[in-house]
């Protein structure tokens, strides 16, 4: 399979070093650009699978440079900055960004959410969505044919079980409350109470945990709600 090309757009040296020795570790091919004109003209000039945008840029702000790509584009791209408050978020997702990561930031997630984003972007033209591993194969996801296995065997999964644990595994170390997987999961119409996802939950760790209460796959994040830890 060809590497995939990852534009990582950051002013601060020491981050942007930071990401594309990630990135390259997991066998992307990436190349930085350290301020928005830069950015645009490295857009122009070749093609990109994924865009890691910082949003507080040189010449041209982050938000100016995401509205430009999507005049033209739908690459996926990652916003990374350091506002934090919910409306700076939906601000950034309604002018096209795919995913938001707030600094101070693990790069082991943002690899994550990496690696989450390009599978769902290109499901239909690459093998990569076709099966997900994690934990050097401990669990394996087919998302097509809903099959789950655990140490190489077949484990069954109830038809909602299997939409909560895809909707968290597909978006890999964000924070969802239950709400937000039931929306996920179910849909706007969904008539079921929010603690059901509990139970789901509760069923889910029972079956692809080593340890259900000590679980390294589907945590808990009190008073926020539940996030996947794979990798």
């Amino acid at each position: 399979m060809n590497k995939k090309k990852i534009l990582v757009v950051e002013d601060e040296k020491n981050i942007s070093n930071v990401i594309r020795a990630y990135l390259i570790k997991e066998g992307f091919d990436v190349i930085t650009a350290k301020d928005g004109k830069i950015a645009l003209e490295l857009f122009k000039d070749e093609e990109f699978h994924l865009i890691i945008l910082d949003l507080m840029l040189p010449k041209i702000s982050g938000e100016e440079i995401c509205t430009t790509i999507r005049a033209t584009s739908d690459v996926p791209i990652i916003m990374l900055t350091a506002k934090v408050d919910e409306d700076s978020k939906i601000e950034g997702l309604s002018i096209g960004a795919d995913d938001y990561v707030t600094k101070p930031f693990s790069p082991r997630e943002l690899v994550s959410r990496v690696k989450a984003l390009l599978r769902r972007s290109y499901r239909d033209s690459s093998p990569m969505a076709e099966k997900l591993t994690f934990n050097n194969g401990d669990l394996e996801v087919d998302i097509d044919k809903m099959i789950v296995r655990k140490n190489g065997k077949n484990i069954y999964l109830t038809s909602n079980e299997f939409k909560v644990l895809v909707s968290l595994l597909t978006r890999p170390g964000q924070v969802f409350s239950r709400e937000q997987l039931i929306e996920l999961a179910f849909g706007y119409d969904y008539d079921g109470f929010d603690r059901t996802i509990d139970t789901h939950i509760k069923n889910i760790r029972q079956k692809i945990e080593n340890n259900p209460k000590n679980p390294s796959y589907i945590l808990t994040i009190y008073g926020a709600g539940y996030k996947f830890g794979g990798v």
